[in-house]
């Protein structure tokens, strides 16, 4: 058993944060088309949250299927100002 997270190999450490980071999306996408359809449904007052929220949670779907680029392939953080 590791006793820290520093324990873990590094590629082991990866695969666990994309393995939590896809399941976080998908919870977050269900809970989205969810709330979308008890606006839809009536139970919740709607001003075009349905709307935003199914594309909120298209996104999301979309993303869990476009998995992250391979560890060490990711481009620099762009600079703003």
């Amino acid at each position: 058993m590791f006793l820290d997270w520093s324990d873990i190999s590094d590629d082991l450490q990866i695969l666990l944060a994309r393995e939590a980071l896809g399941r976080a999306a998908t919870t977050i996408a269900t809970q989205a088309a969810a709330l979308a359809d008890e606006f839809e449904a009536g139970n919740i007052a709607d001003h075009g949250g349905a709307d935003a929220l199914r594309l909120f949670a298209a996104i999301l779907c979309e993303t869990i299927e476009d998995p992250l680029p391979p560890a060490g392939m990711a481009e620099p953080a762009p600079t703003f100002g």
